[in-house]
């Protein structure tokens, strides 16, 4: 048995924390990387379950599964900017809200809405400083063409994303909203307005606008700071494979092979770097957590009823060996441990 467990009243807890932090802003729900983990479509139920209706994701199968699934009603932005023409098409056949994030992507869109005599719904993307696509504020006639001249596109929103939740917030939230003064001045309607991701909403005032995109902090993924009231959902579960007993001096470890100083009751669990077993996420460790990542896969031990099973000789491909001698511990007994389910794979999800 092997599986990503995921706590329901926790991930409960976290839509809420998200949803006063957000105030009266419209929360998008970021779907990406199969809902960070946890399933595309167990995430968005859960998320429905509470009233979030507005869906983002950044591919195009997402938004199907989303559909497939019943989330007819439900708002989708699709995040990337594409020009692709296949994708476009699907998008509009999904009543999804595209992004144009380029003068060729506003062209494409509005060309195949015309030749379909509808209108494609869409927001607009302004890069502040991420660099990963959108209008520069300083190509105010490239803007000004998308909302003034592409007569079968209905501008429904604008919005930019925040670099760096370390960097400057308020220069970028600054620089988006000289632009969208910008636009206004020229007489244009900009829609609904959002910048804020997980990180800047948690931790930077003053961003929340008119909606706020969240993924990871739904989830407890997001940079921790202190009292940001957040909790962890998810942890590992696995049985043991085999449990016994090796003399001082024998090795254990495949990857990293250690020599035991002592007679040593070893147990085995069926997880490994494969499984996503000891990837951690840059924001979540300190310093020394990252070197200790890079040298020693980061991960040190696993739970057994109250006690703490020591990793030997670091984490394997597939398995991983334990320190079980001072456990009374079994072949078929569960242990627990801490996983990323952004990183875990070939496990069953439960939800608890």
């Amino acid at each position: 048995m092997l599986q990503l467990v995921f706590n329901r009243a926790a991930i409960k807890h976290n839509i809420n924390t998200v949803k006063k932090r957000a105030g009266k802003a419209v929360i998008y729900a970021v779907l990406t990387a199969d809902g960070y983990g946890a399933g595309l479509i167990s995430l968005a139920g859960l998320l429905r379950d509470d009233g979030i209706r507005h869906f983002a994701v950044n591919d195009v199968a997402d938004a199907r599964a989303l559909r497939n699934a019943g989330f007819v009603e439900e708002e989708i932005l699709m995040l990337r900017s594409t020009t692709d023409p296949e994708e476009l098409a699907e998008l509009l056949d999904l009543n999804v809200v595209c992004t144009i994030g380029s003068y060729e992507t506003g062209v494409a869109l509005n060309a195949l809405a015309e030749e379909r005599s509808t209108v494609a719904v869409a927001h607009i993307l302004i890069d502040t400083g991420s660099g990963m696509g959108g209008f520069l504020p300083s190509e105010p006639e490239k803007l000004i063409s998308i909302y003034s001249y592409l007569s079968n596109i209905a501008i429904s929103g604008t919005y930019t994303q925040l670099y760096a939740a370390g960097g400057d917030i308020n220069g970028q939230m600054g620089l988006f909203q000289s632009t969208l003064d910008a636009l206004h001045r020229a007489g244009l309607e900009t829609g609904i307005t959002h910048a804020a991701d997980s990180t800047a909403l948690l931790h930077s005032s003053g961003v929340q606008l008119d909606a706020v995109r969240v993924g990871s902090a739904f989830l407890g993924l997001c940079p921790h700071q202190k009292n940001d009231g957040l909790r962890t959902v998810c942890h590992g579960e696995a049985t043991i494979d085999t449990v016994r007993w090796l003399p001082k001096g024998h090795t254990v470890g495949s990857l990293k092979q250690i020599h035991l100083k002592r007679p040593t009751r070893v147990a085995v669990i069926p997880c490994g770097i494969h499984h996503g077993l000891g990837a951690v996420s840059a924001h979540n460790t300190s310093l020394l957590d990252r070197l200790l990542f890079h040298r020693r896969s980061g991960f040190r031990f696993v739970r057994y009823q109250d006690a703490r099973l020591r990793v030997l000789g670091g984490v394997g491909e597939t398995a991983t060996a334990v320190d079980a001698t001072d456990t009374k511990c079994t072949a078929g007994d569960v242990v627990c441990f801490d996983i990323n389910p952004l990183y875990a794979r070939g496990m069953q999800r439960v939800f608890r």
